[in-house]
């Protein structure tokens, strides 16, 4: 079983930035996906990065996120910038890896307000 864990989330004023991380338990996890859900939202996809490092993005995250992955080989990190109320939301990290199903994270909160 792999173990998932993301971090970094809190409270943030409205323009801030943050730095959500995640790590897991196996190095052969080949790609990693970060979601989020808003309350009383569905969850959304915010992109991903492969080991090679490259990465996508949904068209609202492209501007302002950059997902990237760890040089220690079992993290990937999402940095946010110029964050809004609208992305307050659980964000979760989803691990995957050949001929098993994705691992999830429990999620880490993420609050813009001031």
């Amino acid at each position: 079983q792999v173990h998932v864990e993301e971090s970094g989330g809190g409270l943030v004023q409205p323009g801030g930035s943050l730095r959500l991380s995640c790590k897991w338990s196996d190095d052969s996890i080949w790609l990693v996906e970060w979601f989020r859900q808003a309350p009383g939202e569905q969850r959304e996809r915010v992109g991903d990065v492969g080991r090679a490092g490259v990465s996508s993005y949904e068209d609202f995250a492209k501007d302002r996120f950059t997902i990237s992955w760890g040089v220690t080989k079992r993290a990937a990190f999402l940095e946010m910038r110029n964050l809004t109320p609208e992305d307050t939301g659980v964000y979760y990290c989803k691990a995957v890896r050949p001929g098993d199903v994705p691992h999830w994270g429990s999620g880490t909160l993420v609050t813009v307000s001031s």
